[in-house]
């Protein structure tokens, strides 16, 4: 900035040019109306340095600066339960197995054969497996199922007369009920024909009437369980539980057999087989097939015997090997369930 002393006033105070007395007036009006904002007060200049009151609708807003979102933590996925281990019979397992029944059946009379298959699990079982033996009553299931299958074919369900005779062959064992139901059925040809249906590849139907005199071996018979079973089987799933609706409800003085491996709260449904037979000098045949089924099993047991030398000896042989093979087997399951040690 320029000063000057005036011609006409020697020794005066320097004072600015009126030119610059205006700029300084603007600039003094700008900085005290920075100084008002930074206060508070709104307030505007003009170009002659005037200043004013700012309106309402020029109130100076404060610019915020955007806030970056702060991401979301991503969660922890929680660790997949470790899947229970499948059970294992184990080949030391089935050798001892084998070995016990082995030594329980050379104290008794007669020839037995067992098998056991879990239908939770799938572990199985067999001793003797591939001896055949005659059914006795046991055929009875057979028959019904047959009937069940023709009565499917024929698309109906059974006769009064039909379910009263089938009540009668399965829950009491009734021979003239089975008689009735065999040739209503066609007897050995329609039987058959149901076996070949059923895959019973092992089993040979007794001639005309002789129904009893059936061969079998444990392996049809569990496939005959299944067949009430399995979702699989040519049965629809009404006539199943109908079949096994009644070998859960036959009589008490009925009710041995297979039923021994069941535990207190397990179920049953089981029919079973005995007859003295001629071709044997008059010895037993007992049999019993069925299902137990409990919590943590369900089991398909059948076992057949011959030449036993009384009807109580051979009924005590059956259940006790039905008991074995049952305890091993659910020690089998029980190991896989139980917790390891860290």
């Amino acid at each position: 900035m320029t000063f000057r002393r005036p011609r006409d006033a020697p020794g005066a105070a320097l004072r600015p040019a009126p030119r610059h007395r205006a700029i300084l007036r603007s600039a003094v009006a700008l900085v005290t109306v920075t100084a008002l904002i930074g206060g508070g007060s709104q307030f505007t200049a003009s170009r002659s340095g005037a200043v004013h009151a700012a309106s309402p609708s020029a109130t100076i807003q404060a610019v915020v600066p955007a806030t970056t979102p702060t991401p979301s933590p991503t969660p922890t996925p929680s660790p997949a339960p470790t899947p229970a281990p499948k059970p294992v019979f184990s080949k030391s397992a089935r050798k001892d197995l084998t070995r016990r029944v082995g030594s329980y059946l050379k104290g008794r009379s007669g020839q037995v054969s067992v098998q056991i298959q879990d239908l939770t699990t799938g572990l199985s079982y067999g001793y003797n497996a591939d001896m055949r033996h005659a059914t006795a009553s046991i055929v009875k299931v057979d028959i019904l199922v047959t009937l069940l299958l023709r009565a499917q074919r024929e698309k109906r369900g059974l006769s009064r007369d039909e379910r009263a005779l089938a009540t009668r062959m399965i829950t009491q064992s009734d021979n003239n009920a089975a008689d009735a139901l065999w040739y209503k059925v066609g007897g050995s040809y329609g039987v058959a024909a149901a076996n070949k249906k059923l895959k019973l590849r092992h089993t040979s139907v007794g001639p005309a009437g002789y129904w009893g005199a059936t061969l079998t071996d444990v392996a049809d018979q569990i496939r005959l369980l299944k067949s009430l079973t399995s979702k699989k089987s040519p049965l629809t799933a009404k006539n199943r539980a109908y079949a096994l609706g009644l070998m859960g409800d036959v009589v008490s003085s009925q009710d041995w057999g297979v039923s021994a491996a069941a535990g207190r709260k397990d179920t049953t449904a089981l029919k079973n087989g005995w007859l003295p037979r001629k071709i044997d000098g008059d010895l037993w045949t007992i049999n019993s097939i069925g299902r137990v089924q409990g919590d943590d099993h369900d089991y398909l047991i059948a076992v057949l015997s011959s030449r036993t030398r009384s009807m109580g000896d051979g009924i005590a042989t059956v259940e006790h090997v039905a008991e074995m093979v049952g305890k091993a087997l659910t020690k089998a399951i029980s190991a896989s369930s139980a917790p390891k040690d860290a």
